[in-house]
Order: C-alpha cells, then structure tokens, then sequence
C-alpha cells in the first residue's frame, strides 16, 4: 500500500510556510482574523505545552492539517507559558488592511518572543529584573565580556574579567533568562548548571569585533568607546553588539530604548559571588526556596515594582566605600524618626504605578491605551511625594534613635557611641532636582477618558475636546441613531405608513420595511432594494447619504483614532529621559523607606562604619532566623574581630548555632554595605572588600565532584583570592576526608588566613572558622591572632542543653552522641556509642602541646599533629609502620563496633609486647 500523498495547500498554508521557514526555531504564531493559529508540527507542540484542543485544518482530508489557535486579545498568558518553558514564537501579524487587499493578505513577522526579551508585565516578576546576556571569551587574551541588558527598563551593563571561571561565575550570579553564546563555544564543565537557558550565535553577525563596535557606537549615540569606558575591552564590546544585533532580529527594530551602558568596575562593591549568595541565602533558601529566611523577604518592604528591582540591585552591589553608605544611612535614620512622614510616603508609593517598565512597553511601541492610563496614574502621585518630602526635611532630625547621626570611628574610637547629626544630604539632593513632570501629567490628562479600553481597536480612547475633528466623528456616531429615528418618525409623518419601520443588514446596509400590501401608496422617492415573502424593503436618497455618513464617520474614527494614539505614544515617548529619572528617584525613596521600615519593625540599630579592618558586633542577630521565629526566643551574640582576634576558631556541638553567627556577622556586614540598619544593639564595621563563604556540605555528582571536591575547590578560591580585607567564613574544612587529612588540611588553610602561611606578604584575613576538629584550639598563642570561642552548652541529667551563646574559649568535645540522641537514634546504639567513646578515650595517651607562640617547622615536624594523643611511629620500628599502614587502608565505615574495638585491642597487644611493657 503507496503512502497517502501529502495534502493539497491551500494559498494561506502555502503563505503559513513559507514565513514558518525563515523561523524554524519558533513557534509561529500566524493572525487570523481574531486569532493566532498554529499548524502542523507547531500546533502538536503549543498544544501540548499549553493544554488547549488540538484540531485539524482539513478533517475529512486524507491527511489533515493539525491545528490549534488562542485569541489574539487575550495571547499574553499562552505566550508566557511557552517562554517560561524555553520556546521561542514568532508573531505573524496581518500588515495590510484586508480591505484594501488583492486577494492574500499580507503577513509578516513583526516580532520574534524568547525568554530574554519579554517586557509585557504578564510574563515577568515585578520586583525582579529579567535579563538577556551574551558573553564573549578570547582565550588567547584570557579575557572575557559579559554584558546583560533588562529589556523591560533598559538597564544594561557589563563587565570584562580575566580568567574564564571568574567570567562564569558572573553569570551564575545574575541568572539570565536567556545567555546568548558564539556557536563554537560551551561552557566550561567546571561551570556546572548556570541555570540558564543558551542561545548559540555565529560570530559573524553578531559578535564580530568590527560590526559589534558600529552598533554600540551607532545604538548608544557615541562616537568613541572611550564616552562608554569601553575603550581597551574589545570582549564587553563584542558581547554588548551581539545583544543589540539579537535585540534588532527579535524586536525588528533597532534597540534604541536602551539607557547608557555602563561597565561594572568590581572594585567600586563589595563582591558577593553565586556561592555566597546561596550559602548566605541572600535571595533563596540553601532548599532554594524564596521568602521566608532569606534576607532580601526581611527587608523587602518596598512597595513599588522599581522600588523592589533596586533593592535586589543594592544587594547585588553593596557599596565598599564610606560616603555613600553613610549618606543612605542618614536617610534611613530621618525617616526612622518620622512615623507621621514614613506612612505619608507609604500611601502616596503604594499607588505609584511601575513608570520604568510603562515607559520603556511606550518607547517599543509594545503599548495599550491602559499602559498610558497606568503611567498618569503614576505621575499624578509625584506631587503628592514631593510635598512629603518636604515635610520630612522641614521636620529635622531628632536624636532619639539611638545610634543617629555621623557613623564614622577611626581606630582609636571604642564602639559606635553617640554622634553628631548629619542632615540627609541625598534628600536634599532629591528635592533639588524633583520633577513633578506637570506638562506629561496635562497632556494625559487631557487626551485620555477615566478608562481607556484594552485595545486600540476598541475606541473611546480620547477624550471629548482634545482633538476637533475626532468630535465631529465622535458627535456623528453617538447621535447617529438619534438622527436614523428622527429620520423614520419623518417619513412616517410625511408617508401616512404607520407601519413603516427601518432595518440594518450588512448586505443592504440601511433600509426602510413596509408590509407588502401597502407598498403602493410610497412616493416614487422610495426605491425598492429587496422583496420578501411578505415585505418590501426601500429605500431613498436621504437615507443613503446619512449612511454613508455613519458608516464613513466610524471607520474614519477608527482610522483617526488610531493616528492620534501614535502621535500621542510620540508625544509621551518625548518625556521618557525625565520619566526614567523619576521612576530612578521613586526608587530610591521606596528603598530607604523599606529599610527604615525593617529597622523599626525588628528593632536595629545604625552601625558605625569604621576605618580600620576591625569588626564589633554586641548583641547580633540573624535576620532571617529572627523574622521566622520571632525576637523573643532569639538569643544575640557578640561578634569581635580586632588585631589581636583575627581568626576566631569557633567549636561547640552540631545544632548549637555555630553556622547561625557565622553567617549572621556576614548578613550584618552586608547590611552595612547597602546602608541600612543591623540586627545588633550595636555595630561597628570595618568595610570589607568581598565576603567568602564555605558552608555546609554538598556535592556535583553530574561533575564527578565529589562532597570533598566541591568543598576544596571552594576553599582553593578563597585563599588565593581573599585579601585583608576581605571577611571569610568557613564551616567544617577538611570533614570530607580522612581525620588525619581532614585535620592536617585545616591547621594549613588556618595558618594561611592567619597569614603565617605560604603567602605571608598578604597578613592576616579576618575569619571565623567553625569546626569540630578540637586539635585546632591548640593553635591559640602559637600563631598570632587565632583566638578560640565556642558555643556553650549546658549538661543536665545526662541531657545537653543548647545555650546558643558565643563564649571565649574552646569546646572540650561536640556532644555528637547527645545531638544524635535528640535526633531519634535507638538507644541501645546510643549507649554502645557512649561505652566505645569512653574506651578510646581511655586508650588515649595525650601529649603536652608546646608552649610557643609561633610553632617552628621544626616543631611542627616533631609535632605534626598535636592533641591527637597518638605518638608517631618511630621510622627503625617495623611493628608500629605495618599498623600504621593498615590504619590508613582501613575503611571504617565497612566496619561494625565490635569490629572495631577488636582490631584497636589486637594492635594495642601487638604495640604492648613489642615495647615491652
């Protein structure tokens, strides 16, 4: 049996393909009518992902055509739904009027949708950005360009970086939603998952050095890289014009809504990378969860769309010099004081309408009437800002916050204290350059009705007055029915035909009835237009020039409407520069005001920002921890890094909260940064040039690395990155391997830190280095800085109580029988481990450790693992090096308790005889 022949196309399907051709990779959306329809492979697919009824073109064919459709007023949820699966779809609109159309109407793609390039608030996060990036590697140079733009505001930067997993790093920090690549290149698998969908691009035409320079120099209206601080950075500017060239292939226009491109000078922030972002659990829970026990939920109080962005922003790039946090600072404090001015603030912000992202959809000419409504609502509220702003710096500052005023100590100063008032200089600032945009506020005003209709199309989108001849039009279609009855009452009138009556149909257009029997007494004006079974229908010169009228009058008003509504979106678009600043400013304002509303909500302080590299914190707290369980069960702790406390190693049992002031003195580090308030009943911080941390255990089986793998490689980065400045947090280094590998790994990454390491020219990094290798307290007054603390617990009736509480000192063991106890363990395992832990303690034979404050390698040769409580084998005793041996090929997890103790009272025997005791 012959396969069925394949259908016969229709002139419209032959159009659907040949247009579906030069768009393979999309879904091609194709209008019809009120409808964007799918066919063939394409609508299998969309109908799949998008659960709606597969049907066909042809369904008695021998081969029908599947197909499936979504109403074209009503696309954006559907098209959300394929972007968020990582489809791309192409928009094929209808581009001529199919009135005026010979035969076929003509259709083209206007549009080309893919995860990056959404801007329609449908598809996108409010209060997050949503990023389109490219990046570019030369390895030959060992650079690399990274630039990213937010196609919804505009927003674009970039940064070029040496070292290609530095460069990776960054795009695992920002998250696009689509990473434009060169076709050749691929991920490094030390990247891991970057969590982010790739689009492969030839180079030439898209990352071209040549070609890239003219459309960042053309696009951002420069003639010279220099203007851009591009100049020296061919990688950003290869990167950044394989943007713009995919921006004008997706939007078939040039990307001219786009703002200054700025370049990301790693220097000017503190650093915070994708690891300490997830180990602090900045956005996201380590379950990668949102909300709740992240840091960004406890202070995002912010109440506009902009509002949010920007603090998502200042959290990625926290300040690292003093000015500007002090100067935020001040700002929150004087809002802090005012509650009357903080809830005036707050009910003029919640109604702010998101004018970046309104501005840039009327910029695109992506817009509807109700964009433009949503943006005079937005501007209409600026006054009302400004008015309360100026009550807030009429009003002062008072000094009843503790903490208020300049935050500034130099080393000598002993805690934050009491200081000076320093006036919010940022508002002042704002006030000076505050733009009510009256004129924008005016024109909308006039133009537009209370409620604009979704579409264009609809009408009634203007206002009576704002334009003559739309009134005439307007006038002619909401009297024209008054005018068709006056009309019919006349001719009734005039006639004597009661029973005269007037019709509509689209074949006929207007037309008068009169049964048929009386049709003989119309006047010869009447000219019959159709005869029906017991009818006749009419009608008269009169009656057709006013319905030309009326006919003409609405498609004209159509026609005109839709003019005016894109001189008016040029009008608006004239305004977007300032409306950008505003919605900048609006920003600002919803931020401060966020944190100020965080620091009265959990009660914090405004901490010192200190010159020197020390660290005090009294009473500290986890914010996250705090918001969830509430202050009144959270107990505080003090935190103090100074010259003679650079390394704290900290001990105490599992559960006892060492990860919890670990990662809280970094969240308060943080928060100083971006200019807030801390949760502490007083701070004072030395700024820090970047943050590290290695927390908890996880592994890249997909990688081949394992727990230990990641953990090193993770560690391998802070050392040779971190400078004195910077402030490290580690969590169990060296628990991944074996005791003595493990132990002898972390008294090394120790001695470096502590800069009595290998590279000594860098001196000390301030540390707080938790572990359960008790071996390390030895090193307190043997390497200068290193100090012990610990969190204490409390022994009651065989029980362990947590006290939660930071104390000087080190931790005389982890209670690690205790806490498994607490977990459930059956008992009889609990007490076998009690009675096996007492026997290796008795088998140990501890040492004195010596005594000096700096060992000598000498020392350390003699000593290579002080506090272990065994003695090194002696290199002439053969007995001691094969047990020694069998030790290190010993795998004791493949071995039972009882196993054990057997084979430490065979060797004891062993070791007992041949030294003759």
């Amino acid at each position: 049996m012959s396969d069925p022949s394949p259908p016969k196309l229709t002139p419209m399907l032959e159009q659907y393909l040949g247009i579906k051709a030069a768009h393979p990779d999309a879904l091609l959306f194709f209008r019809m009518g009120d409808f964007y329809e799918l066919f063939f492979e394409d609508a299998e697919t969309a109908a799949r992902e998008l659960q709606i009824t597969l049907t066909s073109r042809n369904p008695n064919a021998e081969n029908p055509v599947p197909m499936c459709g979504v109403p074209y007023h009503a696309c954006e949820s559907y098209l959300t739904q394929l972007l968020n699966k990582g489809l791309k779809v192409a928009i094929c609109d209808q581009v001529e009027d199919p009135k005026e159309a010979k035969g076929l109407v003509k259709r083209a793609v206007t549009r080309v949708l893919t995860p990056g390039t959404l801007v329609e608030d449908a598809g996108l996060e409010a209060k997050e950005h949503h990023f389109l990036a490219a990046l570019f590697w030369d390895a030959q140079a060992d650079f690399g360009g990274l630039a990213w733009v937010d196609v919804s505001t505009g927003a674009c930067r970039g940064i070029r970086v040496r070292g290609q997993m530095p460069l990776w790093s960054w795009v695992a920090k920002l998250q696009p939603r689509e990473l434009l690549l060169p076709d050749h290149l691929r991920p490094p698998v030390q990247a891991g998952d970057v969590s982010t969908r790739i689009t492969p691009l030839p180079v030439r035409g898209f990352f071209e050095f040549g070609q890239a320079k003219e459309r960042v120099l053309r696009t951002q209206g420069v003639a010279d890289p220099h203007v851009l601080d591009l100049e020296n950075k061919p990688q950003l500017i290869q990167a950044f014009g394989a943007l713009l060239a995919y921006l004008k292939q997706t939007q078939k226009h040039d990307p001219n809504h786009l703002q200054s491109f700025q370049v990301i000078q790693p220097g000017d922030f503190l650093l915070l990378d994708e690891v300490t972002l997830r180990n602090l659990e900045i956005f996201r829970r380590l379950d990668g969860g949102r909300g709740p026990g992240t840091l960004r939920h406890v202070l995002d109080q912010t109440l506009t769309p902009m509002g949010g962005r920007l603090l998502e922003s200042r959290l990625h790039y926290p300040w690292k010099e003093p000015e500007p946090i002090l100067q935020n600072q001040a700002v929150v404090a004087a809002l802090l004081e005012s509650d009357a001015s903080r809830s005036e603030l707050a009910q003029r912000l919640s109604t702010t309408t998101d004018l970046e992202r309104i501005a840039t959809r009327i910029s695109m000419n992506r817009t509807s009437p109700r964009d433009f409504a949503a943006l005079r609502q937005g501007v209409a509220r600026l006054p009302g800002l400004r008015e309360a702003l100026n009550t807030l710096t009429q009003t002062g500052q008072n000094s009843d916050v503790p903490g208020n005023g300049s935050s500034v100590v130099s080393p000598s100063d002993h805690g934050p204290g009491n200081f000076d008032d320093m006036p919010p200089q940022l508002l002042q600032d704002v006030l000076r350059t505050w733009d009510d945009l009256d004129d924008l506020a005016d024109l909308l005003q006039r133009a537009l009705v209370d409620s604009p209709p979704l579409l264009i199309t609809d009408g009634g989108i203007f206002r009576p007055g704002y334009d003559p001849d739309l009134d005439v039009l307007l006038d002619l279609a909401e009297h024209g029915q008054d005018t068709l009855r006056e009309m019919l009452a006349g001719e009734q009138e005039l006639t004597g035909q009661p029973k005269l009556k007037m019709g509509y149909n689209r074949v006929f257009g207007y037309y008068f009835e009169l049964p048929r029997s009386q049709t003989k007494e119309l006047p010869e004006r009447f000219q019959r237009r159709q005869s029906l079974v017991s009818s006749e229908r009419f009608v008269t010169e009169e009656l057709k020039e006013l319905e030309d009228r009326l006919l003409g009058a609405s498609d004209r008003r159509k026609v005109l409407e839709h003019k005016l509504f894109q001189e008016l979106r040029d009008k608006v678009d004239g305004f977007r520069p300032r409306v950008m600043r505003m919605a900048e400013t609006v920003a600002r304002l919803d931020v401060w005001l966020a944190l100020a509303e965080a620091a009265r909500k959990w009660s914090w302080s405004r901490p010192a920002v200190a010159t020197d590299l020390n660290i005090s914190i009294i009473g500290g707290r986890h914010p996250g921890i705090e918001a969830c369980q509430g202050s009144a069960d959270y107990i505080p702790n003090d935190v103090h890094l100074d010259d003679q406390r650079r390394v704290l190693i900290i001990t105490g049992p599992n559960m006892g909260g060492k990860s919890t002031v670990l990662r809280q003195t970094a969240l308060i580090c943080i928060l100083t940064q971006i200019g807030s308030f801390v949760p502490a009943a007083r701070a004072s911080i030395g700024l820090t040039d970047r943050i590290f941390t290695r927390v908890g255990a996880s592994d890249n089986l997909s990688l081949g690395q394992s727990t230990f793998m990641v953990e090193m490689i993770e560690t391998a980065r802070i050392l040779r990155q971190a400078t004195q400045r910077s402030l490290v947090i580690l969590d169990e280094i060296g628990r991944g391997t074996s005791t003595y590998d493990g132990l002898a790994l972390a008294w090394a990454v120790v001695e470096e830190l502590s800069g009595q390491g290998v590279k000594q020219s860098r001196g000390p990094v301030r540390t707080l280095f938790a572990t359960h290798y008790h071996e390390l307290t030895s090193l307190e007054g043997r390497l200068p800085g290193v100090r012990n603390y610990n969190i204490a617990v409390k022994e009651w009736k065989g029980d362990i109580i947590f006290l939660r509480r930071l104390v000087p000192g080190p931790s005389d063991r982890s209670y690690g029988i205790e806490v498994a106890k607490l977990a459930g363990l059956p008992r009889g395992v609990v007490a076998r481990a009690k009675e096996i832990l007492e026997e290796l303690d008795a088998a140990k034979q501890p040492r004195k450790l010596h005594q000096s404050s700096k060992p000598t390698r000498q020392q350390l040769l003699r000593d290579p693992l002080p506090g272990l409580g065994i003695t090194p084998p002696s290199r002439e005793n053969p007995e001691e090096t094969e047990i020694l041996n069998r030790l290190r090929d010993l795998d004791p997890t493949h071995l039972s308790p009882m196993q054990a103790l057997t084979l430490l009272q065979q060797w004891k025997e062993r070791l007992e005889g041949d030294v003759g005791i």
